[in-house]
């Protein structure tokens, strides 16, 4: 640590030696350097929960070693934590404004200080990346230079009021305390009068806030749509008049809902990495750092809990069916969505158990008819999903081209899979209209026929649009933000109820 102290020195009094000659910047102005915090200010997220949850996806059992390392100091933990994983620095979410201004500064000739909390290791690689400051302070296995001890660091350094500061939070009032002028990043009107307590507040950054309506959008709400497959049984069954069965398939959806978001939730904190090279996801709120990791952290057994909790006022085969959901659906986010093909098979199954749960809410049991409809109808939409996915990476990287365990020539060979299925599903709709086992429930079961072709045409124009590489979202979802699907829907609903 004394080397990197008279290296600092030295290298701003050899910049005031220049600047006294060159008639450029002022030479006060230019001889203190400007120090730059690093979590929630040069980059969006908190790089310690980040690197947490890397750890906990690439090494599971790293969970029991976690209480150990903590015991032996924050360092330590972060220490650590930095020797067992790689962030990819060149994805995560910067401050672009205050990259920006840093760039300006540095080009004026004045030095820059990465000063954070976070371990020297991830220090420096953001320090390599970016090329834009002159030395890091960081977190050393033994000291975490955070609070009071970053700000008697940097004290000992340039000396009290001798240095400017960047930086975000209420945690960083003590080095502002010390610091010469501060310059503040995303801080709240409260902040800035606080900041403006303790020195002289001089540039306020500010990136453009995503508010309630970002946290509100990390819980998908939007995927709450395929939750509506729980009102597929009463629906079948004709029983949609009732007010009680409604009531308790209505208990139920909501209960899917909640945890459905507690799943996606879960999945995305998987995914960061993933969704970050994603033209698309990576504008997701927790991939883009607009929404804090731990947010999903706190949310996760919330909404898991409140669905659970929920779902008791239903039944409690139906909590039975919604915790299989729950555990099918962690095991495919850490990882059966990794083993090509039986992925697809799990997000069929996850589809269908959204049926059963509808079933067994209203003890209305599905016919193997409708069960083998969905399956083939589902598996195909489980295809298209991956396949989608593919064609979009493929356009981005061309033939090294990813998708979870897909390569890019495996896009044939999915869509063949999935088209097959598809059509499967209207060969299965088609021998349930001639075997005649709808007919007690229709007064004119002749007109179910008219579903054939409008499946069909609708299979054919998903696969369509996920072959020209437009398949952005989940098809359920995108089914009811797009015109021509949401056209058949409504044609294929007033064919059912007008042979009712």
């Amino acid at each position: 640590m004394e080397g990197t102290t008279v290296d600092v020195k030295s290298r701003l009094v050899e910049e005031a030696a220049t600047l006294g000659h060159s008639g450029g910047p002022s030479l006060s102005e230019m001889t203190v350097p400007l120090v730059v915090d690093l979590d929630g200010t040069l980059v969006k997220p908190d790089l310690l929960i980040e690197s947490l949850v890397a750890l906990l996806r690439q090494r599971p059992s790293s969970v029991f070693a976690l209480p150990v390392w903590l015991l032996k100091g924050r360092a330590y933990l972060k220490q650590e934590i930095a020797r067992r994983i790689s962030l990819d620095v060149t994805l995560l979410p910067y401050r672009s404004e205050l990259v920006e201004y840093l760039r300006k500064q540095r080009a004026a000739g004045r030095s820059l200080v990465l000063a954070t909390g976070s371990d020297q290791r991830l220090a420096a690689q953001i320090a390599d990346y970016l090329k834009l400051f002159d030395s890091v302070l960081a977190s050393d296995g033994t000291t975490n230079l955070s609070g009071k001890r970053k700000r008697e660091r940097l004290v000992s350094l340039f000396g009290e009021r001798g240095f400017d500061y960047a930086a975000d939070g209420h945690r960083d009032l003590a080095v502002w305390s010390s610091a010469r002028k501060a310059i503040a990043v995303n801080a709240s009107r409260r902040m800035r009068r606080e900041i403006s307590s303790v020195t002289q507040l001089e540039v306020v950054l500010q990136d453009h806030e995503i508010g309630v309506a970002g946290y509100w959008q990390a819980l998908r709400p939007f995927q709450w749509l395929k939750n509506l497959l729980v009102f597929v049984p009463l629906f079948t069954a004709h029983s949609f008049y009732e007010p009680r069965l409604l009531g308790k398939t209505l208990l139920a959806f909501l209960a899917f809902c909640c945890c459905a978001s507690s799943g996606y939730l879960f999945n995305d904190l998987l995914d960061l990495s993933a969704d970050r090279h994603h033209p698309q996801k990576r504008l997701r709120p927790f991939a883009a750092g607009d929404v804090p990791v731990s947010y999903a952290l706190v949310m996760i057994p919330v909404l898991a809990g409140l669905g659970c909790v929920i779902g008791m006022l239903v039944s409690r085969l139906f909590i039975e069916v919604l915790v299989g959901y729950l555990v099918l659906t962690l095991a495919y986010s850490l990882y059966l969505k990794t083993v090509a093909l039986l992925d697809v098979l799990v997000l069929a199954g996850l589809y269908t158990l959204r049926i059963m749960a509808g079933s067994v809410a209203v003890i209305i049991w599905p016919s193997h008819w409708l069960l083998a409809f969905s399956m083939f109808l589902f598996v195909s939409l489980a295809f298209v999903k991956r396949y989608g996915e593919l064609v979009v990476m493929r356009k981005v990287s061309g033939a090294d081209g990813r998708a979870r365990s897909y390569e890019a020539s495996d896009a044939e060979l999915l869509a063949a899979k999935g088209t097959a299925s598809g059509y499967m599903a209207v060969l299965v709709l088609a021998l349930y209209i001639t075997s005649g086992a709808g007919k007690p429930l229709y007064r004119r079961p002749e007109l179910m026929w008219f579903l054939c072709p409008l499946l069909l045409y609708w299979v054919g124009h998903i696969w369509l649009v996920a072959h020209r590489g437009e398949m952005y979202d989940d098809p359920i979802v995108f089914a009811l933000h797009d015109r021509t699907s949401r056209m058949l829907i409504l044609l294929m609903l007033a064919t059912a109820l007008l042979a009712v």
